[in-house]
């Protein structure tokens, strides 16, 4: 018995063997087979490239759409093979796998054996709103979209504070963000494009070295010319580590507790102002409402703008990316907006860029439409006489919408041309005289806006846009 079992042990191990060997070999022929095929095609593709343009022709009879089309399929699927396989980024895979995974065990654990003074937390404190305001007055509004100009005293303390905040050189930060304003919502070229998902646009995209993520700079001119900045971009990696350790360590001794402010205001401060960016590319275009586009998937978001320091409103960023304000109303919460206006008031920034309101209410005014127009579209052709009177109002008052707009875009070139014929120490009497006309068509417009929501209260809905 023993015998039969230690011969038939090798057989046994032979026929693994054999199979295991026949399972390769047909891998290996099929894979073979595939790139002889890709080989043949490529070759037949070249030869046919070196044929004068005469033979061409002939050679082929497929049509020159069909074939623009297969060629753009056929670019797709390899960019989207290389992002399947982008090798890992490691330097910050590391940082920010490592860096949350710290500060869930550290944290809790020095809290509860050691005792942290007032002050430490009024560091951390001071740290999160430092490093917050910092990417969102700093690098977002100040160098991505140039919203408004600053002292250097205010440009270089903001700097300073990103560069705390750990999320790249101003050159990748802005050059990444207006690439993302692009190509929004683009899988291959928004850097972290929300169509990739939650996991992608909050984290994932820094993972790895995605074809996206690549930047030559090219859309960044007045930045690279910046002295300050190139330091800052060429030396970076030092910088991080000043301010982190060195920085963070020498206010902390000031405070009497080194260590609890490492720990506080150095990594449990880093990890939350990591994320809560993060949320601006990834829940602030999923979650909230669209009541300026939705031509893209950002939102407006309350909740989130508490978060991220008025970035919350995601959805009029998107629109008007250029307005130093993202929370236009003045009930909504935009301490990053508050604080560049207060600047202002002691000459520490200057020319903040807004959109006026007519055109701010004029988006409003498009989305309540589309929303009112779906509405009637989701209902079946046997209407009740609500639904009846709503259609009617709604078609009369986009009417007389459109006619609003176009008396807003004859005033507008009214606007330049009496501004091109008029002197320039004669431009304020212009301004003026047109000021009326403007807030006309500005009223016209908020009584269009009220006249939906009155519409939409009448068949118990609510005009705010998804």
């Amino acid at each position: 018995m023993i015998a039969k079992k230690a011969i038939g042990l090798p057989l046994k191990g032979l026929r693994f063997a054999i199979k295991s060997g026949d399972t390769i070999l047909q891998n290996a022929t099929v894979q073979a087979t595939r790139f002889k095929t890709w080989f043949d095609d490529a070759k037949a593709k070249s030869a046919l490239n070196e044929q004068p343009t005469t033979k061409r022709s002939y050679a082929s009879t497929a049509n020159p759409s069909d074939v623009a089309l297969n060629d753009e399929a056929v670019t797709l699927n390899v960019r989207e093979l290389e992002f399947k396989k982008a090798p890992i980024n490691w330097i910050p895979a590391v940082i920010l796998v490592s860096t949350p995974i710290a500060a869930a065990i550290i944290t809790p654990w020095y809290l509860m054996t050691h005792q942290v003074s007032t002050p430490v937390w009024g560091v951390f404190g001071a740290f999160m709103v430092w490093t917050g305001l910092s990417i969102t007055a700093g690098y977002h509004r100040l160098l991505a979209h140039r919203a408004y100009k600053a002292h250097p005293a205010v440009r270089n303390f903001l700097l300073l504070g990103a560069t705390l905040a750990v999320q790249g050189s101003s050159f990748d930060w802005v050059s990444g963000h207006r690439s993302h304003h692009r190509h929004v919502d683009d899988r291959l070229d928004d850097p972290y494009s929300a169509k990739r998902g939650f996991w992608f646009s909050h984290i994932g995209w820094m993972l790895r070295n995605y074809p996206s993520g690549k930047f030559d700079y090219k859309n960044i001119p007045d930045l690279t010319r910046d002295k300050v900045l190139q330091i800052q971009h060429k030396y970076y990696g030092l910088w991080v580590l000043a301010t982190n350790i060195g920085l963070v360590s020498a206010v902390g001794w000031l405070v009497g507790d080194v260590w609890g402010t490492l720990v506080l205001a150095g990594l449990l401060r880093l990890v939350l102002t990591h994320h809560f960016t993060f949320f601006i590319n990834s829940l602030c275009h999923m979650i909230g409402n669209r009541p300026y586009t939705d031509t893209n998937t950002a939102r407006d978001n309350f909740l989130l703008a508490i978060f991220t320091w008025g970035e919350g409103y995601h959805n009029y960023h998107h629109f008007f990316q250029y307005d130093y304000r993202n929370g236009v109303k003045w009930w909504q919460y935009d301490p990053t907006k508050w604080l560049i206006a207060g600047l202002s008031k002691v000459g520490l920034t200057s020319e903040l860029r807004t959109v006026d309101d007519a055109t701010i209410k004029h988006a409003e005014v498009q989305m309540q439409f589309k929303k009112a127009h779906k509405t009637i579209d989701s209902l079946n052709t046997d209407l009740p006489q609500a639904m009846q009177s709503f259609q009617e109002r709604i078609k009369v008052e986009y009417d007389a919408f459109t006619q609003t707009i176009e008396e807003w875009q004859a005033l507008k070139a009214k606007t330049v041309e009496m501004k091109k014929t008029e002197f320039a120490d004669r431009l304020h009497e212009v301004d003026d005289k047109l000021k009326h006309e403007y807030a006309k068509i500005e009223k016209k417009i908020h009584e269009h806006n009220d006249n939906l929501k009155t519409a939409f209260r009448s068949i118990g809905h609510s005009s705010r846009a998804a």
